[in-house]
């Protein structure tokens, strides 16, 4: 085992299953605690650090959704669900909760490794992208330390609430900004007043943007924005 391998937390009833992902997940280069039920999962998950949470959803004393609301309530950690329940509703109860990905058993163990694979991936972009200064969108340049949006030769100051929101859509360029996410960052709540705000700094930003047709910032009705580049 490499001592910097990823760690992961397993959680999951079905000894035979668990042991089966437990050595396979080692053989990948991964170190792999194992608990077979909600409660001994959150004890774990509280006394040792890991980078990210396989949890079953059916399982005693403490179902995956539960386990997984309470981990949610402080901690970001990755998580995936192992479960045998197909049906959209479970999926989407899963991925409101804060999943980061859902795989219906029984599966292929490679396809969850892949998953597994682009999760670490996405979450190593994510950091990289908090340690930049500044994003390249079409033919803009954003300083968000500088609060600079320059065009060729053109440069305008932002607001700290521009440079927020443009900040946040950058981190999600080409994925969906959801709204509640975006006023509890930036607003700090989402109660209608604030939603309304926002919506004004939308347009703004739009405004800044106009010059390069390749860029857009499009409303998901319902859930949020989406900065297209």
């Amino acid at each position: 085992m490499k001592e910097n391998s990823k760690k992961i937390l397993l959680v999951e009833d079905d000894i035979n299953l668990s042991t089966v992902l437990k050595d396979f997940l080692e053989l990948k280069g991964y170190f792999v605690e194992h608990s077979s039920n909600g409660e001994d999962g959150l004890e774990k998950f509280n006394s040792k650090q890991f980078d990210l949470c396989l949890l079953d959803i059916m399982m005693p004393k403490k179902d995956g959704f539960t386990l997984a609301k309470e981990i949610r309530s402080f901690s970001n950690i990755p998580i995936i669900f192992l479960t045998a329940k197909s049906m959209q509703k479970d999926k989407i109860a899963g991925l409101k909760l804060g999943a980061d990905d859902y795989i219906t058993k029984p599966f292929n163990t490679e396809e969850l490794i892949l998953r597994i694979e682009a999760i670490f991936k996405r979450s190593s972009n994510h950091v990289n992208n908090l340690l930049k200064s500044s994003f390249i969108i079409g033919q803009y340049n954003f300083n968000f330390n500088r609060r600079i949006l320059k065009y060729q030769n053109n440069e305008v100051k932002l607001t700290s609430k521009e440079v927020e929101l443009l900040k946040l859509l950058c981190l999600h360029k080409n994925q969906i900004l959801k709204r509640e996410t975006a006023l509890n960052k930036i607003w700090k709540n989402d109660s209608y007043f604030n939603s309304r705000s926002m919506d004004v700094y939308i347009v703004k930003l739009r405004n800044y943007l106009k010059n390069d047709k390749s860029i857009e910032i499009i409303n998901i009705h319902g859930e949020g924005f989406k900065l297209i580049d």
